[in-house]
């Protein structure tokens, strides 16, 4: 959840730290690809970019029009304040793809997959970035889909909070929360977890609570939880989690949903999680929008220059004067998002050397 109503002061500098029970090896894959399923933007006028591959006009479905000569209209990608990514993990010629986030309406992302061609049946487990209903809605239309899910959902035990937003002039704003009861009965083997975990292996992992070191990323000052028959400040969001994955030659690919948590604070935590392995590519909400947050940018932006990711796309609710700083800052390695996008983010070729060693600012 995301808004640019925020109040116009920032609190004071907030820590939250995690001691992890583990700092592994990440076991690095041959490749990721991450599609976006939903984002703010669909634009299918923007070029392949390095590893960006984009769906064209004309791609798609075609769907009944009256008011059209043939009887017929191209079927859109459908674009919402949401976010979902498929993600595709290649290791040793075995492949296995997770969902990251389902986006804000129960159909929006199966509309999606069906444009694209992908069969929701070959998920294998689902990945909630946090409880926010703009990272969770789809699950229904899945279930619609899918009947009896059988896999599972990993979340943060604070996803099921009851929560709401207080903006200054505004009365009280609930946020919708998934049911539990809804998701077990549809067969979702729920996970609950604090500290990190795995998939795949060890070739993919969640990070569960992220650590707030930097002092100055302040999660999600307006929101509220009802705790203990009250109202009570949550501004934390210590449900933010997010998914790593350690590519081959070249780092760390990190994805975020909102990052309430900070994006520092997640790309910092990811590094620490993996023993300072580099970090390659960093996709997904950075929340950067609204009078609290945009004091920030020039200090993230300048932050996130000292780990000098080779790939980064700023999504959802990064907001637009974030996505002109970060372009500004890093024109090599900044790329817009928009539904339908694959990135491709693959190990070097065999004969290829390590970028991450002979030319970092190449990675």
């Amino acid at each position: 959840m995301c808004t640019d109503e925020s109040p116009a002061t920032l609190p004071a500098p907030v820590l939250h730290d995690v001691e992890p029970a583990i700092e592994v090896d990440l076991e690095p894959v041959d490749s990721v690809v991450v599609t976006t399923l939903m984002d703010n933007i669909a634009d299918m006028l923007l070029p392949d970019m390095g590893p960006a591959h984009r769906i064209t006009i004309g791609s798609g479905p075609l769907r009944p029009c009256t008011t059209m000569a043939g009887g017929q209209t191209p079927s859109p990608l459908l674009a919402e304040h949401g976010f979902s990514v498929l993600v595709t993990v290649a290791k040793g010629g075995t492949e296995h793809r997770f969902l990251f986030d389902t986006g804000a309406s129960p159909d929006g992302i199966m509309r999606n997959m069906n444009f694209l061609d992908i069969d929701p049946g070959s998920i294998e487990a689902i990945v909630c970035s946090h409880g926010h209903f703009d990272h969770t809605a789809g699950l229904d239309g899945l279930v619609r889909s899918l009947g009896q899910v059988n896999m599972p959902v990993l979340i943060h035990p604070h996803f099921w909070r009851r929560r709401r937003l207080v903006l200054p002039g505004r009365d009280p704003l609930e946020i919708p929360t998934t049911s539990r009861s809804a998701l077990i009965q549809a067969g979702f083997d729920i996970i609950e977890e604090r500290q990190p975990s795995f998939l795949f292996g060890r070739s993919v992992l969640i990070t569960g609570e992220v650590a707030r070191t930097t002092g100055y990323e302040p999660g999600f000052p307006p929101q509220q939880a009802l705790l203990d028959g009250g109202w009570q400040p949550d501004p934390l969001v210590l449900d933010e989690q997010a998914m790593i994955v350690n590519v081959r030659g070249r780092g760390l690919v990190v994805i975020t949903g909102c990052g309430h948590a900070g994006v520092i604070n997640i790309a910092r935590y990811a590094q620490r999680l993996c023993r300072g392995e580099p970090l390659y590519a960093l996709i997904g909400g950075f929340h950067l929008a609204g009078p609290v947050f945009e004091p920030l940018i020039p200090r993230v932006v300048a932050e996130l220059a000292e780990m000098n990711p080779g790939v980064i796309v700023p999504a959802h609710c990064t907001g637009w004067r974030a996505q002109h700083a970060l372009a500004a800052r890093f024109p090599a390695a900044f790329i817009p998002n928009s539904v339908g996008t694959s990135f491709d983010l693959s190990a070097p070729v065999y004969d290829e050397p390590d970028q991450r060693k002979v030319n970092p600012a190449s990675v």
